[in-house]
């Protein structure tokens, strides 16, 4: 059999397998030990080079030993470790192993050993003691979890495994010499590590560190899981929230993930991570100075755990609203965070490069001695050995694309966790007026040099909110983070034309979400993100109520990208599906769900009309598309869980009216809409009712996210002493034998917008059948002002002012004016029953001569005017849309015309 010094005395050129090996022990002192001790192992490192080492073949390999106590388990162990570490080195060090295959089979390798010894040590101890058993003579097992990067399936070579050990319950063996399990489980966990962790003869398998547990070294060495969860929610540190991110179960199941999953990932959107991690990263920064690790790559500047903390704390702040984000490895969590678009293209690829180069590097420093280390060499002879691995010609080239990676890597953690509030020197005159540290004469000047023009009036409501009760009792982290934020607020206040409003609407803002110190820090780390909100705060009041009352839409502002995108509805409804799979079976949290995708978008689409980037018919558009999307997807989601349901997929639709269905919607509009079915089964009728009433209910509940949409079904027929719902040829007779005028003219606008299509056709046909049947003029136009007359007289508007809703020459009687119009003329011309908004259908007369063309455009370009004064009005916080009469007295003069014109003065 050929030895390695064989090999190393040859007088010919090597085979391209011996020169593989040859390489690999020039390079690993650690490889060459391993081959001198056994001469098997370069045997398989020569024959099967090419193939990796895979989780089948160890467990082979074990099932191959004579295991019959824990010495023959201890050399078994070591032995595989010898195998696979060997065959590895070679691969890796060649290039025919990447970093991927290197951690996963390392890891494999920890899995594989420390389940098999499991098995054994339990059998073994149960033969003893009897089985583990709860109190409801359940079987107990040892769960094993695999923290760090064991638990990420990214563990290096010559790694300490983390590990946390439990078990399910309190309770005892069954057996002669019956122990509680405590004990049990206790005894077990010893001997598991000294099976794995003891250095005998043959080495060690892999070193093992418990100190990740509750309570540290002072801890039980294993504790069942209701000790476990009491620990988690009552003594959990941040950074252990930061180390369960990569916990995995090597045996046991997954309950304790589970378990632990709330601890870890928040409900909310938690930016206080940021501080958090940023204060992790000091502790080990100084740490690293005070003992001279600066070469060290993994924990000095630039190294692999600023790439970890990079890619965890985006996991830490949004894993409890983003399940997607719940990964473990590094490189796929970077990833992940491109495609969300949480971090630039180029930032991940950069960071990316740089991970697979650290660590790699940290093999090959390991390859060395077998030693778990991250410093660089300091001999010469050393730095060669390295470069040489590292595949450069010498040191001082390896060394420059080392530091160049290290730049990269410090320059993006700077960049992520840059302190907003040490770089900031510059607002001392905010902070003085906010604590207060000078006099109010003072204060006031300064605060009216700022910019505030009422600033004695401003200062006084300062000084009233500093005082406040609410204020002085927030726990000590909110309020430092209130404070820090408070100097950015009076500044960028200070530099809008009504400053001293809108320092109050962002005051008020802040009051309501004080106590929720995540938000706080949201705004206290991205101050681009407070200047976004002053200025939105600025413009309109209405935004500034939305986002107190949905202040998770702070978020929103830290992204420009997705903050004026174009909604790309077909992207948003996959979207949301999958966030609402995520969350399949608890209905809660599938509803809030709905109201944070919807209150998302329409925040972007407010910000965007702001801008100025929207015309108000594309907002409409938006909207109205927004709500058709989510009309669609509520239908999809709980239809599965109607109770009687009776087929897969219902033959049910919803039909919009009003501004939904003229595709008018503003941003606080309701729906007006009613539900059809076409089903001739029994049992349709009842288990269709549950369906509708189960979306009204979805829609019009106040959860903790607030409220979907506030639905009207008054329009369905018989109007609120119908039924809910109506079957496609109920509705048909309905419409056109027993429907009210005014039925007719909501159906104008009306038009098909989830569901099944087939009943969506159906319903046009219905609808154009309606539209176009002969009428009586004379009784059109009585029934049409009857109607009219009656919403008029419920109006009381003060002298001077006018209702641009309600009003004589307003936005209704545009709307009756067409309405009469189109089922008047439809008979004659099919074409006006197209649901094209009134001011196409205005246009659409003008053209068929049935009105004066220059009074129809007058009138559509002042329906367009009220539009867009309502939707301002709105957006200032208006409950009421009056204006002075003189300001629009053209615009009412031509609709008051075009009313006289059609049906007399």
């Amino acid at each position: 059999m050929l030895t390695l010094d064989n090999l190393l005395s040859l007088n010919r050129a090597p085979a391209s397998d011996e020169a593989y090996v040859l390489h690999a022990v020039s390079c690993s002192p650690f490889v060459e030990r391993l081959f001198r001790k056994d001469a098997l192992l370069l045997q398989d490192s020569l024959q099967n080079h090419q193939k990796s080492y895979l989780l089948g073949e160890m467990q082979n390999f074990l099932a191959t030993q004579h295991i019959v106590d824990e010495i023959s388990l201890k050399k078994s162990l070591r032995l595989l470790r010898s195998r696979v570490m060997a065959r590895m080195i070679v691969r890796d060090l060649n290039g025919l192993a990447d970093l991927q295959e290197v951690m996963t089979i390392t890891s494999q390798l920890a899995e594989c050993v420390i389940n098999s010894a499991i098995k054994y040590l339990h059998e073994w101890q149960a033969a003893v003691y009897g089985q583990p058993v709860d109190a409801q003579g359940k079987l107990q097992q040892l769960i094993v979890i695999g923290m760090g990067k064991l638990g990420g399936g990214e563990l290096n070579v010559s790694s300490d495994i983390d590990l946390i050990f439990a078990y399910e319950s309190d309770g005892a063996t069954q057996g002669a010499k019956s122990i509680s399990n405590q004990d049990f489980f206790s005894r077990l966990a010893k001997k598991l590590i000294a099976a794995i962790d003891e250095i005998t003869e043959d080495g060690f398998v892999f070193r093992v560190d418990m100190r990740l547990r509750p309570f540290g070294s002072e801890g039980a060495i294993v504790c069942n899981l209701d000790a476990l969860e009491d620990y988690y929610q009552n003594n959990g540190r941040e950074w252990e929230r930061y180390a369960w991110i990569k916990g995995s179960e090597v045996t046991g199941g997954d309950e304790v993930s589970r378990l632990l999953k709330p601890f870890v990932f928040r409900k909310y959107l938690d930016f206080g991570a940021f501080a958090s991690m940023r204060d992790l990263k000091i502790q080990i920064q100084r740490d690293v100075n005070s003992k001279g690790m600066h070469d060290n790559i993994k924990l000095g500047r630039g190294g692999i755990r600023e790439i970890e903390f990079i890619a965890q704390v985006f996991q830490l702040i949004r894993g409890g609203q983003d399940v997607s984000l719940q990964i473990k490895p590094t490189l796929s969590v970077l990833r992940l965070l491109s495609n969300k678009g949480l971090l630039p293209m180029q930032t991940v690829a950069e960071l990316s490069e740089a991970y697979v180069f650290l660590r790699n590097l940290e093999h090959r420093l390991m390859y060395v001695d077998d030693v778990q280390t991250q410093e660089l060499p300091k001999s010469d002879d050393a730095k060669a050995r390295i470069a040489k691995a590292m595949n450069y010609e010498s040191w001082s080239a390896f060394l420059h694309q080392l530091d160049q990676y290290r730049a990269q890597v410090q320059q993006h953690f700077d960049a992520t966790f840059n302190d907003a509030e040490a770089v900031d020197d510059a607002l001392e005159a905010e902070k003085s007026v906010w604590n207060a540290s000078v006099g109010e004469a003072e204060a006031i000047d300064g605060l009216y040099r700022m910019g505030f023009a009422e600033a004695d009036e401003t200062y006084r409501r300062l000084n009233i909110l500093h005082q406040s009760s609410r204020y002085k009792q927030l726990p000590e982290l909110s309020r430092q983070r209130f404070d820090a934020v408070m100097p950015h607020v009076i500044s960028q206040a200070g530099k809008v034309s009504n400053s001293d409003v809108t320092l109050t609407r962002v005051t008020d803002l802040l009051e309501s979400i004080c106590r929720r110190a995540s938000y706080l820090a949201l705004l206290a780390e991205h101050p681009q993100a407070m200047q976004l909100l002053v200025k939105l705060c600025s413009s309109s009041p209405w935004l500034a109520n939305y986002l107190t009352s949905h202040p998770i839409l702070l978020d929103e502002l830290l992204d420009d990208r997705t903050l004026h995108a174009a909604p790309d509805f077909a992207a948003m409804r996959t979207e949301l599906l999958q966030r609402l799979a995520e969350v399949t079976g608890d209905v809660e949290r599938q509803m809030d769900v709905m109201r944070h995708f919807k209150h998302a978008y329409i925040f972007r689409f407010a910000v965007q009309d702001l801008n100025g980037e929207l015309q108000l018919e594309t907002i409409s558009d938006y909207l109205s598309a927004l709500a058709d999307l989510i009309l669609s997807v509520a239908l999809e989601v709980i239809w599965p869980n109607v109770r009687g349901r009776h087929l897969d997929v219902p033959k049910f639709a919803v039909i919009g009216y009003g501004k939904l269905g003229g595709k008018e919607l503003g941003y606080a509009s309701d729906l007006d809409i009613i539900f059809l079915y076409d089903d001739e089964a029994p049992e349709a009728s009842e288990a269709y009712a549950r369906f509708a009433q189960r979306i009204n209910n979805w829609f019009n509940s106040l959860t903790s996210a607030g409220l979907l949409y506030e639905t009207d079904l008054q329009l369905r027929p018989d109007g609120n002493s119908g039924l809910l719902v109506s079957r496609v040829d109920a509705f048909r007779d309905y419409q056109l034998n027993k429907a009210w005028i005014w039925e007719h003219q909501a159906l104008t606008r009306a038009r098909f917008v989830a569901g099944d299509s087939a009943i969506g056709q159906a319903f046009d046909a219905i609808r154009a059948e309606v539209m176009t049947q002969a009428r009586d003029a004379s009784v059109l136009k009585a029934e049409v002002l009857s109607m009219r007359e009656r919403m008029r007289k419920a109006q009381h508007v003060s002298e001077g002012l006018f209702d641009l809703k309600q009003g004589i020459g307003g936005i209704i009687d545009v709307e009756f004016l067409v309405q009469y119009l189109v089922l008047l003329h439809a008979p004659s011309y099919p074409m006006l029953t197209g649901n094209i908004g009134n001011i196409g259908l205005l246009k659409q007369m003008a053209a068929l001569k049935i009105i004066d063309a220059e009074l129809a455009e007058n009138v559509a370009a002042a329906y367009r005017e009220y539009r867009h004064m309502q939707h301002r009005l709105k957006l200032q916080g208006a409950t009421q849309l009056h204006i002075k009469a003189e300001e629009i007295a053209f615009q009412i003069t031509k609709v008051t015309a075009l009313w006289n014109l059609v049906f007399g003065s």
